[in-house]
């Protein structure tokens, strides 16, 4: 039995390597593999950023780094599993480590600021079956941090490093740059009477939270500022036939340089690490685009395992654990 606080950190997942592409986008797509096309579309994107593959030894770094933060001082008061959605270590397999480990109390932790049903939530669902799975002896009562994309502290991150990669610029680009906050675009559906709302979610409403999350996100970073121009977008959209939340980044980049802004920061403040959405979504494609428009291009350094941004997730599971009273 344990008196530590355990707490689950979750990620996406990512392929381990070229030849767990297939598996790994076979498991996104709920055990249906992509068709030829897509996965010589996506072994492409990989070979074009090396092969490289860094979420899974991101997110260990975060871990670690986020159990020394909470147990500074020489205190033993967390412990910090991981689990991922798509990918080794899976969220089950946390679960039952902390199980093993006499964990009474847990926090799970999507590290994804912004939360919407298809997001977050599907995370908090995983582990509850997870849980219904070990059965009710010995596991751990959970609650969850369900969204952070406000916290000071993160906020006061973004805007350092937005500040960092506007000073970037050459100074005459500087003047007139914009800056683009963005996220994960998601699948979404019409309402009857024509409000779009996320794909799966019933939980919104008036609007999607998402949306209104990554704008809060972005007015937050602004108020610290004082930006001269700023907008939020959405990457990364899928290859479905379903309609994804637009606009798209390569779409704002066209229409600001059309509207005389020499210069672009984007902030993707969806996303807390290095990996294929960023590598190659942004800096590869979305940089082409922008080069293609004439207006230069710069996007911030993400989170990774920076210490002012595990100081600020340690901070949001210490303040959730004050705040929470276990289920």
């Amino acid at each position: 039995m344990s008196g530590r606080v355990g707490v689950l950190a979750m990620a996406y997942g990512t392929a381990a390597g070229p030849g767990d592409i297939e598996r790994y986008y076979t498991d996104i797509r709920g055990g249906r593999p992509p068709t030829t096309q897509h996965l010589d579309e996506l072994k492409a994107r990989y070979a074009a950023i090396g092969n490289h593959f860094p979420l899974l030894d991101i997110t260990r770094a975060q871990a670690a780094a986020l159990e020394r933060e909470l147990n500074g001082g020489g205190r033993d008061d967390f412990a910090v599993y991981l689990g991922m959605k798509h990918s080794e270590p899976f969220i089950a397999e946390g679960v039952e480590r902390m199980r093993a480990d006499g964990i009474e109390r847990a926090v799970g932790l999507v590290l994804a600021p912004h939360w919407s049903g298809m997001s977050v939530q599907s995370y908090v669902e995983r582990v509850e079956k997870a849980l219904a799975d070990v059965g009710a002896i010995g596991r751990p009562v959970f609650t969850y941090v369900r969204q952070w994309h406000d916290h000071p502290s993160f906020l006061d991150f973004l805007a350092g490093r937005v500040a960092v990669a506007l000073e970037g610029l050459d100074a005459s680009a500087r003047i007139g740059a914009a800056v683009v906050f963005s996220a994960h675009s998601l699948p979404t559906r019409a309402l009857p009477e024509g409000t779009l709302r996320c794909k799966t979610c019933d939980l919104c409403p008036d609007s999607c939270r998402y949306v209104r999350q990554l704008q809060e996100t972005a007015d937050g970073v602004n108020a610290r500022l004082g930006l001269a121009d700023y907008t939020i977008a959405w990457q990364s959209a899928g290859r479905t036939a379903d309609p994804w939340w637009g606009p798209p980044v390569d779409d704002v980049i066209r229409d600001l340089a059309a509207a005389g802004h020499s210069a672009i920061v984007v902030c993707s403040a969806g996303f807390v690490a290095d990996h294929l959405e960023i590598l190659y979504d942004l800096d590869i494609e979305a940089r082409a685009v922008a080069e293609e428009a004439g207006i230069a291009f710069a996007r911030t350094e993400m989170p990774n395992a920076h210490p002012d941004f595990i100081r600020a997730l340690a901070e949001v599971v210490r303040e959730h654990v004050r705040a929470e009273v276990p289920r």
